[in-house]
């Protein structure tokens, strides 16, 4: 045996086994909150991917709003216009002010 009394080579073996459990113990609660947020990524990435989802449908809606194909039916029924034939149109001479 070596000149160091037993009790202190033990409590040197527990020291060790101690940082060991404790960076042991760091690791698995890094990686705990690296899954937790690529968790929160992926929900966030899902998220994304149906507001662009509904933004193209909002687009989409708005452009067929605007198309002259639905106002002239929606004037027609709502508000009882109607395109006027080629007799009721009238041009008015320009003015100059």
């Amino acid at each position: 045996m070596s000149g160091t009394p037993f009790w202190l080579s033990s409590l040197r073996t527990a020291a060790a086994m101690l940082a060991l459990l404790l960076s042991l113990g760091f690791v698995v609660w890094r990686q705990a909150r690296a899954l937790e947020a690529l968790a929160e990524l992926d929900r966030i990435g899902t998220r994304r991917m149906l507001l662009v989802a509904e933004l193209a449908e909002l687009d989409r809606r708005v452009q067929m709003f605007e198309s002259r194909a639905w106002v002239l039916p929606q004037a027609e029924r709502r508000l009882g216009l109607r395109a006027p034939q080629a007799d009721e149109i009238v041009i008015l001479p320009a003015v100059n002010l």
